[in-house]
């Protein structure tokens, strides 16, 4: 059985930063993996890919990051982190990893972000 657990979300002003974590456990092996990244949904919105990093190091960021997000992993630690920093209140969300191996995606029940005065 494979566990994600991620942390780090919270409350931060506009502009603030935030660091989420996410740490793998159970029956995982960091080579099954092929892809680690991050979702996030919004009240009342679909999910959505936020970034992703693949095992040869390939990076994806969805366009409305605009270079403020980034996106590490420490395959050794099965472990992936989202650097967001100038956080808006559109970046309002649960913000979930997600670990894929195959065809197969694990998933974390998710971190709540929320960015407001």
């Amino acid at each position: 059985q494979v566990q994600l657990l991620e942390s780090g979300g919270g409350l931060v002003q506009p502009g603030g930063s935030l660091r989420l974590s996410c740490d793998a456990s159970g029956s995982i092996f960091s080579s099954w993996i092929n892809t680690r990244g991050w979702y996030r949904q919004a009240p009342g919105k679909q999910r959505e890919l936020v970034a992703s990093i693949s095992v040869g190091g390939g990076i994806y960021y969805a366009d409305f990051v605009e270079g403020r997000f980034a996106i590490s992993s420490d395959n050794a630690k099965n472990t992936v982190y989202l650097q967001m920093n100038s956080l808006k209140p559109e970046d309002t969300a649960v913000y979930y990893c997600y670990f894929r191996s195959g065809q197969v995606d694990y998933w974390g029940k998710g971190t709540l972000v929320t960015v407001s005065t």
